[in-house]
């Protein structure tokens, strides 16, 4: 008859190989495919490169190909800018939206960094920044006395 002691200890070690295995299986089937991941990147980056060195026998680099593509400005947007140039004008969150064409809550957005203004509308916000605050009030004034046509058009649809 076996000794208890070592019955226990087989079945301890036997119980314990089986519970490794069952934590240790999945991890190896996640990285093998990590193995398999990181190996076609691998193989992307090498055909990148050649790529990028065959572009470059040409005499330009492929961030000056790029640049040439675009043949516009290039124009930014920072959050905390446009903030300050709105505080440098002088002007509320409403009246720098009546002077960019947009809402006074999109204004809030642009300046909070929660959205970011359209291409269509940075030829805008650039032509603001050389403005003084006597010409931004110019301007406001401008765009507000073309404001009422807007407002009687408003009042004549919801008069009907």
């Amino acid at each position: 008859m076996p000794n208890i002691q070592t019955s226990l200890r087989e079945e301890i070690s036997r119980l314990a190989r089986k519970e490794l295995r069952r934590e240790v299986d999945p991890l190896r089937k996640l990285v093998a495919s990590y193995r398999s991941t990181i190996a076609q990147l691998r193989q992307r980056i090498s055909a990148l490169e050649k790529r990028a060195k065959a572009g470059s026998k040409d005499g330009k680099r492929p961030a000056e190909d790029a640049a040439a593509e675009d043949d516009g400005p290039q124009l930014r947007f920072s959050a905390k800018g446009f903030a300050t140039l709105r505080k440098k004008l002088g002007l509320t969150a409403s009246e720098m939206g009546a002077l960019l064409g947009v809402s006074s809550l999109t204004i809030y957005n642009w300046e909070h960094g929660k959205t970011r203004p359209r291409a269509s509308q940075l030829p805008a916000i650039a032509s603001a920044r050389s403005l003084g605050k006597k010409e931004a009030r110019a301007r406001l004034e401008a765009t507000a006395s073309g404001a009422p046509a807007k407002a009687a058009r408003g009042r004549r649809a919801s008069a009907t």
